[in-house]
C-alpha cells in the first residue's frame, strides 16, 4: 500500500541572539492532542502551496511575524502519529530572521521565548520523540537530516535518521 501521509511544516524561530526559540505552549483548546506540550509552529500544507510558502503562512498566522530567512533543516516521517493513527511527513525549518513582533498568544495557546539550552535539556513538557530530533536542529548546520519515527499509542517506538 502506498504511503500517503498528511504533509506538514514545523518551524523553530530563533531570537536575534540565537539563544532562544519561539515555541507555542499548547494550552488553548482542551480537545487538543498536543494539550500541555510545547512545540514549534506549523501545520498542514495546503494544496496550492510549496513547503516554504506553507511555513511562512503558518508562522504569519500563528505568530504574526513574516519570515525573511529560513532554512530547511530536515524532514521527519511520523507513521501512526496522528490522533487516529494518521501518518505525517513534516518539513522542519529553522527561522533565523523575521519582521514584526511575535504574538504572545493565539487560539492554540501561549507563545513563549524559551532558552535553547533549557529546550535541549527537555525541561519543558514536549512530545517524547522531540528529544531525538531537536538537538539536530542546532547542530551540523550544513547538512539536512531525514528521519523516520513511528509512533504507537502516543509514543515513539523507533528512530532512524540519515544525513544529506
Amino acid at each position: 500500500m502506498p504511503y500517503q501521509p498528511i504533509l506538514g511544516t514545523l518551524g523553530y524561530i530563533l531570537s536575534e541572539d540565537e539563544n532562544k526559540v519561539l515555541l507555542i505552549h499548547r494550552n488553548g483548546r482542551p480537545e487538543d492532542e498536543h494539550l500541555g506540550k510545547y512545540n514549534g509552529l506549523g501545520g498542514k500544507i495546503e494544496s496550492n502551496e510549496d513547503i516554504v510558502a506553507s511555513m511562512k503562512r503558518e508562522i504569519l498566522e500563528e505568530a504574526g511575524i513574516y519570515c525573511t530567512e529560513l532554512a530547511l533543516r530536515g524532514t521527519i516521517s511520523w507513521p501512526g502519529f496522528g490522533k487516529k493513527g494518521e501518518d505525517w511527513l513534516v518539513f522542519i525549518f529553522v527561522i533565523t530572521k523575521f519582521e514584526g513582533t511575535a504574538f504572545t498568544e493565539n487560539s492554540e495557546g501561549n507563545l513563549e521565548w524559551i532558552d535553547i539550552e533549557r529546550l535541549l535539556r527537555f525541561e519543558i513538557p514536549m512530545w517524547e520523540g522531540d528529544k531525538y530530533f531537536l538537538p539536530l536542529l542546532f547542530q551540523r548546520l550544513t547538512q539536512q537530516f531525514h528521519g523516520v519515527m513511528p509512533y504507537k499509542d502516543g509514543k515513539p517506538i523507533d528512530w532512524t535518521v540519515s544525513w544529506l
